[in-house]
């Protein structure tokens, strides 16, 4: 094939799939203008994929066509010195052609390009204010109840494998133990995009959406880590049999890809706020740094071979609670915007994608007992994580997590964009192939089943919607965090309120005040220029001892980001983990 023609191959590839997303834009628009929420644009997305799936496997021309001799073997009366062999096709992708769009769209694109900046808009809109005061419920959840449905998903598809065996559809060694817990991380990994969806547009109560949102970004991040840990169990020898040294090495490696992904992320997040506290010429180029710096946090992560997901993830986290502040009003309103725009297609692309791949990936292994034994596994380990944890989150709650918001979400368990990600990555042996087409199912099935059904089990279960403005959960609270007194805080908020604020961001006391007088120098080096000034003329106020001049600095402190009376009531108390035990604010009582 000439390069002309395969040039003209991958544009069309291209075109293909810019109209199928221009058409589940316009088919979204017209859903929610006639405000139908049955069905939400990611199965819009997928169903698209799907019919452009089939017309691609039945109208595209057939593969054998294109294969010619290339050269003759008549009149060759010797041995030849050298023997050229292709092997490009081999090594190119662990994933089979997907014929002239597959091969267009290498799967390691999905997780480069498009994957990354869902995660960001994830942390980087997630409500700051809520998202602290319910930190210790957030976590449990993201973290042991990740691993909880990990561990339960594995240990229930492994005794369906067993059963297989028994049964003759499987033969003793086809399914390891570490094939049926790498299937249970990948399954961990919720993404209830469309539950989200429509949490927005009904109000729903925003405790609810802070708890699901919040576990579906933190959880992300620790099922790569876990699909990690345990690929890396198995390439130590981990079969059938437990290996004591394998499972503390992979669990060493868990914690190193963690907290590393942290560090790497974090690192970006003070990079680009320290660039930020020097006024930029014109917003655009604020956006821009914002945006490629926030970016090569996922790269340089993946390039170091830790989790650039974890990173980007936390970087979202970090950049929300400290560079948003230094940045410009109008830079604001751009990098959110430009985040969203890029979430939405990327979500839009990678549903499409699974409904495409779902139709015309020629190596799919369906194994009935599989698919049935993790489609078990994935409703009752969503049950065993949600209820023991929320009896345990309760016991250090004021406001109580209520039966029927636990039964939601354990209905709101749905699977997406990270969990077909990490399944698509590799496809070289039937098993992984196999992980695939359950992966696939499972995605389709809960986007398509629960997520239409989520607007009447909100009814069913009596959980308020149409909250107020103020309780609006789309209502990004970056610019209400929290900076109360360092005497009221734990440790954590103590070390944000007197190093990390002042360093970052344009508020809290500056660093003269906070560290050793012998640091005298690095503390202005390292303190804002904001609050250097503040610091100056408050100094001048009081040497002048003019009680008008106090009121005025008083009053710009509060302007740049200075504690007032209000925001210290909603800080958390000492001793509160973020369970939710802190008082409500006045206008939600």
């Amino acid at each position: 094939m000439s390069e002309f023609v395969k040039h003209r191959q991958d544009s069309a590839a291209v075109l293909a799939v810019v109209g199928l997303i221009i058409v589940t834009i316009l088919s979204v628009w017209k859903l929610k203008q006639f405000k139908y929420r049955l069905i939400h644009e990611t199965g819009v997305a997928i169903f698209f994929g799907m019919v452009l799936g089939v017309m691609v496997k039945y109208l595209s021309p057939e593969q054998g066509e294109d294969s010619e001799d290339v050269c003759s073997c008549v009149g060759l009366n010797s041995t030849p010195h050298t023997l050229m062999v292709n092997i490009t096709s081999v090594t190119s992708s662990k994933l089979c052609p997907l014929s002239p769009l597959g091969e267009t769209f290498d799967p390691e694109v999905l997780f480069n390009l498009f994957l990354p900046p869902i995660i960001f808009h994830g942390a980087y809109t997630l409500n700051q204010r809520r998202f602290i005061q319910n930190l210790g419920s957030v976590l449990t959840f993201a973290f042991l109840g990740t691993v909880i449905t990990c561990v339960i998903i594995g240990a229930c598809v492994y005794g369906f494998t067993r059963l297989m065996v028994l049964l003759g559809q499987a033969a003793d060694g086809d399914f390891l133990l570490t094939d049926c817990f790498l299937l249970g991380a990948i399954m961990s990994a919720t993404d209830p995009v469309a539950v989200l969806g429509l949490f927005s547009e009904l109000h729903v109560d925003p405790d609810l959406y802070i708890l699901l949102f919040g576990e579906s970004v933190l959880n992300d991040a620790v099922a790569i880590a876990l699909t990690h840990a345990i690929t890396s169990y198995s390439l130590m020898g981990g079969g059938h049999t437990f290996d004591t040294s394998a499972f503390f090495l992979s669990a060493g490696y868990f914690i190193v890809v963690f907290a590393g992904s942290f560090l790497l992320g974090f690192i970006f997040t003070v990079i680009t706020a320290l660039i930020s506290f020097h006024p930029l010429p014109n917003p655009l180029l604020e956006t821009s740094l914002f945006f490629l710096l926030s970016w090569s946090s996922f790269l340089a992560t993946e390039a170091t071979g830790l989790s650039g997901i974890v990173a980007v993830l936390f970087c979202g986290l970090s950049q929300a609670r400290y560079t948003f502040h230094n940045l410009s009003s109008e830079a604001k309103a751009r990098t959110r915007q430009l985040f969203e725009f890029f979430s939405f297609l990327g979500e839009v692309f990678i549903f499409s994608y699974m409904g495409y791949v779902l139709l015309t990936f020629p190596h799919h292994v369906f194994k009935a007992l599989f698919i049935c034994g993790a489609f078990l596994a994935v409703f009752v380990s969503r049950a065993c994580n949600i209820y023991p944890l929320s009896f345990l989150v309760n016991l250090g709650r004021t406001a109580k997590i209520p039966r029927s918001t636990q039964h939601f979400m354990v209905f709101a368990g749905l699977r997406g964009a990270v969990a077909f990600a990490l399944a698509v990555r590799d496809t070289s042996t039937e098993v992984r192939r196999a992980t695939l087409t359950t992966t696939l199912l499972l995605v389709c099935s809960t986007i398509w089943l629960l997520g239409s059904a989520t607007g009447p089990m909100l009814r069913w279960l009596d959980i308020r919607v149409g909250v107020d403005a103020d309780e609006n959960p789309e209502d990004l609270s970056s610019d209400q965090v929290a900076t109360g007194r360092p005497d009221t805080m734990g440790l954590w908020h103590r070390l944000d309120y007197k190093y990390l604020k002042p360093v970052l961001t344009h508020s809290g006391p500056p660093l003269t005040s906070s560290l050793p007088q012998c640091c005298g120098m690095l503390a202005r080096l390292l303190s804002s220029p904001h609050v250097c000034e503040d610091q100056e003329q408050l100094q001048e106020t009081e040497a002048d001892g003019t009680s008008i001049e106090l009121d005025k600095v008083e009053t710009q402190q509060e302007s740049t980001g200075g504690n007032t009376e209000p925001e210290q009531q909603e800080d958390l108390l000492e001793g509160d983990l973020g369970l939710g035990t802190s008082p409500a604010p006045a206008s939600e009582a």
